[in-house]
């Protein structure tokens, strides 16, 4: 709960304005069944008129304070809740950006999606409970209490047993729920997971007509919720009654005592009764926060989780911030993926000086875009260190390294909005004439000419309205305009036809004197060009060198070339 005050503090004067006026709205309330019962014993007992228009009449004012109260409690007290949860939610999400993939791999995307959403819903909902009633409550019960003391003094023992019962069903209802609302959340993260799966690769789902077994898998993990939710529910459903259950009980004990008492008193006696009802509908209020408090709390240690994540990789105290000129050493580098038990790198080791273009080739799954992950400090070597400008990689500013680093990935990944927009990803600056540049280097002018709105024109989520190479290609050209040190291009052709691989190569190699390229490709005729050529086979180098001294010396590599080109 500590987090969540630590957000109410911050909105604290919404916070206790909602406060004030919830006091004022309870305070009123108290005094509704004082009057009427000073109605009934001295208006209407006694026939006295000008009694009853007088009490009526203070009734009336109070009342309307209280309305008026209630109204602007209501507004302060949503206005707090949207404010924490905008709160929460931009922390959590500001948390994630200085994670590295290792955590978000750890954590997982679909539960950060839910923490983000549905467990922040759940603290607002708390948070709104919280600032509309929970004050009010207590108060309202206290009140009460005293009330029925002071005008029915033979009723306390009743009140105080029906009290105790409550408060001890009210700690048992807690010490039940919270750990079935926790794992209530975690149902909903396999949920989100399920349905993210589907939704990122419903083509290959279609595709293989497997839409029946994903129905199966989605089933499972609802009716896991299901059951999970019943499971929680049933907690609430039980308690919240057995509360109702005991506080009209002592309804009927305290109009049995009334009546042993005699009937001299009827108005005192209709207070007490109503002041019981206020304390039973206190109660079940003080019951319904109490498990919107469960539910908020078992969010709450989710999203702490997140906001007290510790990034993977270290950032040095002096992170360096000095110019990067491009020269790459990885010396004996090894490299797990968290939670593998292989090595996905096996002591890599090579030299790649300013301004060479390196291929990089090897069968599906050798370790080729691992490799260039720990350049840009995506993940951490396990083992050996790998220099740039002959500084290890974990001495750099992270963003300051990033900001000399582009990547242009196979799987080309753009974003909803326009061309224009994705592409100054690369370069917020960039203008017209070195936005034409990389368009001719990419050969994404045809995709241009050929798009309702040219630049303007509106991308879908993915772009999902673009085919392969033309998402490659305007991927590729926004990589290209950010002008970096490093480029990274991580089978960006392999959707592009040999002519028009080859155009973009030849334009590439012009545009890129002077930057460190690592070109990864399975293709011979992509990489051959290059300087230099990294032949990698299962995490481990199996040469370096030019196409030609592999091909002599580097049996792993003439088998790539026999295999496409032929002897």
């Amino acid at each position: 709960m500590a987090l969540i005050f630590s957000y109410i503090k911050k909105h604290i004067v919404s916070f206790i304005l909602a406060i004030a006026f919830l006091v004022v709205e309870a305070v009123t309330d108290i005094f509704q069944p004082a009057l009427m019962s000073d109605i009934v014993d001295e208006g209407v007992t006694r026939s006295d008129t000008a009694a009853i228009t007088h009490y009526g009449i203070i009734m009336l004012i109070i009342a309307g304070i209280g309305a008026a109260a209630a109204v602007i409690r209501n507004i302060c007290s949503t206005k707090h809740s949207q404010a924490v949860a905008k709160d929460l939610r931009n922390d959590i999400y500001k948390k994630t950006q200085t994670l590295s993939l290792e955590n978000i791999d750890r954590l997982t995307t679909a539960s950060i999606i839910t923490r983000i959403t549905n467990d922040v819903t759940q603290v607002q909902d708390f948070v709104t409970g919280f600032t509309r009633i929970i004050f009010k409550a207590p108060i309202t019960t206290i009140s009460a209490i005293v009330m029925i003391v002071t005008r029915t003094p033979w009723l306390v023992p009743t009140m105080l047993i029906v009290i105790a019962i409550s408060v001890f069903l009210m700690f048992i209802n807690i010490r039940i729920g919270y750990p079935k609302f926790a794992k209530m959340q975690q149902k909903i993260d396999k949920l989100n997971h399920v349905a993210g799966e589907y939704l990122s690769g419903v083509r290959v789902v279609k595709a293989f007509n497997a839409s029946a077994s994903e129905e199966k898998r989605f089933d499972s993990a609802a009716d896991q919720l299901r059951m999970a939710g019943l499971s929680a529910m049933r907690t609430m459903a039980v308690f919240g009654p057995l509360i109702n259950l005991t506080v009209n009980i002592s309804i009927v004990v305290l109009l049995w005592l009334a009546h042993a008492e005699g009937g001299d008193h009827i108005g005192r006696v209709m207070a007490s009764i109503n002041y019981m009802t206020q304390i039973l509908f206190s109660l079940s209020i003080i019951s319904n926060i109490f498990n919107r408090a469960i539910r908020a709390l078992a969010s709450s240690e989710r999203i702490k989780e997140v906001l007290d994540e510790q990034p993977a990789q270290k950032i040095s105290e002096n992170a360096l911030k000095s110019g990067i000129k491009g020269r790459i050493v990885f010396e004996n580098v090894s490299f797990a993926y968290p939670g593998s038990e292989k090595d996905a790198l096996s002591n890599i080791s090579f030299t790649c000086e300013p301004g060479e273009t390196i291929g990089i080739i090897g069968p599906t799954g050798s370790g080729k875009s691992t490799l260039t992950y720990l350049i840009p400090r995506f993940y951490d070597a396990s083992s050996g260190r790998i220099m740039i400008d002959d500084r290890d990689v974990t001495l750099y500013d992270t963003e300051h390294l990033r900001a000399n680093v582009a990547a242009a990935p196979q799987k080309a990944l753009l974003f909803t909005g326009t061309i224009i927009d994705n592409l100054h990803w690369g370069s917020p600056d960039a203008d017209d004439d070195q936005i034409q540049k990389v368009l001719d280097i990419s050969d994404s002018r045809s995709i241009i000419e050929s798009c309702d709105g040219g630049l303007e024109c509106l991308i879908g989520q993915g772009g999902v309205n673009l085919s392969g190479g033309q998402k490659q290609r305007l991927s590729l050209a926004r990589a290209l305009l950010k002008r970096p040190k490093i480029l990274i291009l991580d089978d960006c052709t392999s959707a592009l036809d040999a002519t028009t691989e080859a155009r973009v190569l030849a334009a590439l190699r012009e545009f890129a004197a002077g930057i460190t390229v690592l070109l990864i490709s399975q293709r011979i005729s992509t990489v051959r060009k290059a300087d230099k050529i990294l032949c990698i086979d299962n995490g481990v180098v199996q040469g370096f060198g030019t196409h030609r001294e592999l091909l002599e010396g580097c049996p792993e590599y003439r088998a790539i070339y026999d295999s496409q080109i032929g002897g």
